[in-house]
């Protein structure tokens, strides 16, 4: 039963992963009460290995995309002694490690999933668990992730397979393509990591290619890029000259049988790889187009080109699901989903996303930001616009996005990351002065004030 005499508001956080620990950090440092629902029986989420919770994504050699000084949480820096490109090993130990520093155990639910949430009729949400039972929390900050809904190829394919078809997601190591005629489908960053992997044990690997790609090498002049050259993306003088030095030290993919790409570097995500374009030079990657027709034992590509294969690896992405809404009240079609800086529902409150945005940079900062924003709103430190305000910066957010990024499912919910971390911040600093005025209306899509909020923790 709701108690009317707690006034101290209560959050529920889903998910222990990189934006989970971030939300967590975030409530505390605020001084809000909250519990977390994490699935698995530790941090990290996708980051884990084997992660019991079954959603993880990480194979065997999985390494980051950004270099480490890129990756970690600006208020817990990642190690001097970590490589460059941490691995998913070194990833679950700083996610456990930041855990523990701020003291987040204890307030994390292990082994227990969230499998409903709903608004109530005062306000608030009721919250179920997979055991069957419900508690009520006056806010929910949503970070399960949004790479861990396998999206397969649209259409699929048509015709019939004799071989194995499957989606990167299951992939873990290279064992299982030994002595396999291996097609890979996509250009992003796990395609290019699995392709270069069966490369080495395949009979032979075809990377499928529908969209040309920048490819970036993981390594320039005998090291990783610094922030500053990254950073220098944000900004489109930036971009021209960074495309040039990459092309430079990594030469053109398409000169090595790859689709020219149909964008400006920048406008989409980069594929980073330290491998692929070896690779291709030496001849153990084929690059074809995309499928046009499953032949039995035989693959047929849209240029005319047969094939025998005998797997399949669709590296085509995610879908953005939340499997404990109904989709009435959220739901992301086609990838979309509108809110106010990646964060704030307009017309949910008491609900927020955290990490829900694919940066040109690392989510471990961007969601850190996240987190202090809600905790400061929650705290009543910080006060949003109006919902109206937010719907119209939300339509202005799309109209840019759609200038700046190429259209497609993988960039719907696309920041750039430094861009993102100064409008995050100016949005801050501007709603600390909204809280400061005086006000008359106390709503959560306003200007929140939690001493006038019953707790809702049964």
């Amino acid at each position: 039963m709701i108690d009317p005499t707690n006034s101290d508001p209560r959050a529920c956080v889903i998910g222990a992963g990189s934006a989970g620990l971030a939300a967590c950090a975030g409530l505390k440092g605020a001084g809000i009460a909250f519990d977390c629902y994490e699935k698995s029986d530790r941090v990290g989420g996708l980051w884990v290995f084997d992660n019991p919770s079954g959603t993880a994504a990480a194979y065997r050699t999985l390494s980051s995309n950004a270099p480490k000084a890129y990756m970690g949480y600006h208020d817990f820096p990642m190690a001097a002694d970590l490589p460059a490109y941490p691995s998913h090993w070194d990833f679950a130990r700083y996610f456990d490690d930041y855990a523990r520093h701020f003291g987040l155990h204890k307030h994390i639910r292990f082994q227990t999933e969230v499998t409903h949430v709903a608004p109530l009729a005062d306000g608030g949400f009721a919250v179920t668990l997979a055991d069957g039972s419900t508690k009520n929390y006056d806010y929910v900050l949503v970070a399960n992730g949004h790479h861990w809904d396998p999206r397969m190829p649209e259409p699929m394919f048509p015709g019939t397979f004799d071989g194995t078809i499957m989606h990167s997601r299951e992939y873990r190591d290279a064992a299982f393509m030994a002595g396999k005629r291996v097609t890979v489908v996509g250009i992003g960053n796990s395609a290019v990591d699995i392709a270069c992997e069966a490369a080495h044990v395949a009979d032979k690997t075809f990377l499928s290619v529908r969209r040309g790609a920048h490819i970036m090498p993981k390594y320039a002049f005998g090291m990783a890029p610094p922030n500053w050259l990254l950073n220098s993306a944000s900004h489109k003088l930036g971009r021209i000259m960074l495309g040039a030095l990459m092309r430079l030290v990594n030469g053109r993919g398409q000169d090595y049988g790859l689709p020219v790409p149909d964008h400006a570097f920048g406008n989409a995500h980069p594929t980073m790889s330290a491998g692929i374009m070896d690779e291709l030079r030496l001849g153990r990657i084929q690059p074809k187009p995309r499928i046009a027709e499953l032949l039995g034992d035989q693959v047929r590509f849209v240029d005319g080109s047969v094939e025998q294969v005998d797997l399949i690896i669709c590296a085509t992405g995610y879908n953005i699901t939340f499997p404990f809404f109904d989709e009435s009240y959220v739901c992301a079609r086609d990838n979309q989903i509108a809110l106010y800086h990646r964060v704030v529902h307009p017309d949910r409150p008491g609900l927020f996303f955290i990490g829900l945005c694919q940066p040109l940079g690392a989510i471990q900062p961007l969601a850190e930001l996240q987190g202090k924003w809600v905790g400061e709103l929650l705290s009543g430190t910080c006060a949003l616009p109006s919902p109206e305000d937010m719907r119209q910066a939300i339509a202005a957010d799309q109209i840019a996005l759609r200038k700046r990024f190429v259209d497609s499912t993988r960039h719907t919910v696309q920041v750039d990351h430094n861009h993102y971390l100064k409008a995050l911040r100016r949005e801050i600093g501007v709603g600390r002065r909204r809280a400061r005025r005086p006000r008359t209306t106390l709503d959560i899509g306003q200007a929140p004030r939690l001493a006038a909020t019953t707790n809702r923790s049964t």
